[in-house]
């Protein structure tokens, strides 16, 4: 019987029929408003993602806690605050923005391939450096841009390599390196230090000869032979790319012992978690260079007024000051597998970074200079290119045998902080001549 029960509720049939009925009737409504929650959610979900990996992105490093100084220098640069406040506000908020676009860089690379990767790494490595050479080479800073190309070179191969090591040391008696690859480096670090000695011997044999004045530019003979020289090493560059990353790929690979086989792999299957995907280090990579672009043009801006009220040199700022914001994250990176007895990358960051300066960077700004009528040259001071040299015959003996210990890392270190107190007492405009000029005149 499938009638009325007793409290005068339908059977167990009518209910079924007429909640299908219900169901059917609504089906169509039903759909929508689902799809129309899905959609709601979609939305809401966005902004929670967006500000997860925001937080994710910042609290992944120490260094991001001066991220606050990145909003107080733009307002201290927009509002022509004290030249001192602006250079030193922003000064610190370059450090947070270097740390992220390298790590922005390396998420990206992570995922386009070794070789893309490798070209990314080397054109964004320096982008710090670079943003802001093109400002001061804009503003005709010339010393500027030439103090802080030469001190990103000399901060990287006796202040980072330094570092490395003697942390590394102080865990390990001794750590090795991948001979083939230091030799290597050495010889094109050996092609950088020559492509700054002739052009300054050229310049000083003019000179002794000609007399100019202190204020004259450049002669047209230097000039044409720093362009003709940059010219020649962006195709060296070039073609060390092709030789690490194509057709000799496998002399820059860690082999790693058999003993530590399992622990390397487990290390290579956490770092192949990435934080961000593609299109997320695209945008995190745009808007740091925007604000490293902002940042970098209110510090250059402010170098004259510095240099007026401490008495500190422009050769100071650009050699020692500026290198050490820009490789702010080199320096840590570095350090940080140094410790954990990964001394072949330590070395390609310290050394890698420093031939990626001298052989891409340097001569890329004397091309772009001479595109926009800057006389931007090869042409550095007598006193620079010979410390120069000197660094980099240190670190060639140093790094030859394939094998460091802290000790090495303390003669680096203390190199590189005799070349610092050298720098703060040499003048922006030293006297025409030097030791070329004597040799010359000879």
């Amino acid at each position: 019987m499938t009638g009325p029960s007793v409290n005068g509720s339908t059977g167990p049939t009518e209910r079924s029929a007429l909640l299908n009925a219900e169901e059917r009737t609504d089906a169509n409504g039903y759909l929508a408003n689902d799809s129309h929650h899905k959609n709601d959610n979609r939305w809401t979900q966005w902004p929670m993602k967006v500000a997860h990996l925001t937080w994710s992105t910042v609290v992944r490093d120490y260094v991001n806690i001066f991220l606050f100084f990145v909003p107080l220098g733009i307002v201290s640069g927009a509002l022509h605050w004290d030249a001192s406040a602006i250079f030193v506000l922003n000064f610190f908020a370059i450090i947070p923005l270097a740390s992220l676009l390298s790590f922005a860089t390396e998420e990206l690379a992570a995922s386009t391939g070794q070789a893309l990767g490798g070209l990314m790494n080397a054109t964004f490595g320096n982008a710090v450096e670079l943003i802001v050479s093109i400002i001061a080479l804009k503003d005709n800073q010339v010393r500027v841009t030439q103090a802080s190309m030469l001190g990103s070179i000399l901060s990287n191969i006796l202040l980072v390599l330094g570092c490395c090591f003697f942390v590394g040391g102080l865990r390990y008696s001794e750590q090795s390196f991948n001979t083939t690859v230091a030799s290597t480096m050495s010889s094109l670090l050996t092609i950088a230090s020559a492509s700054l000695i002739i052009p300054a011997a050229l310049s000083a044999t003019l000179k002794s000869m000609s007399h100019p004045e202190p204020g004259d530019g450049p002669s047209p003979e230097v000039l044409l032979l720093s362009h003709g020289t940059s010219i020649i090493l962006l195709g060296v560059y070039v073609m060390y790319l092709y030789f690490q990353l194509k057709s000799h790929s496998q002399l820059f690979e860690e082999t790693p012992s058999d003993a530590e086989d399992v622990e390397v792999q487990g290390e290579n299957i956490e770092e192949e978690e990435h934080l961000l995907g593609p299109w997320a280090a695209t945008i995190v990579l745009v808007i740091v260079t925007l604000l490293v672009a902002i940042c970098a043009d209110y510090l250059v801006g402010s170098i004259d007024s510095i240099v007026q009220k401490t008495g500190m040199s422009k050769t100071f700022i650009g050699l020692v000051l500026i290198p050490i914001v820009g490789n702010a994250a080199e320096h840590v990176t570095a350090v940080v597998v140094a410790w954990k007895d990964k001394m072949d990358l330590a070395i390609g960051v310290a050394v890698g970074s420093s031939l990626q300066i001298a052989l891409f960077v340097t001569p890329f700004l004397v091309i772009l200079g001479w595109i926009v009528d800057v006389p931007m040259t090869l042409d550095f001071h007598t006193f620079e290119t010979v410390t120069f040299f000197i660094a980099g015959l240190v670190v060639t003996y140093l790094i030859q045998d394939g094998k460091s210990n802290y000790l090495e890392g303390g003669l680096c270190l203390g190199m590189y902080m005799i070349l610092a107190i050298a720098f703060y007492v040499y003048p922006d405009e030293p006297t025409i001549g030097g030791i070329f000029s004597t040799l010359s005149g000879r």
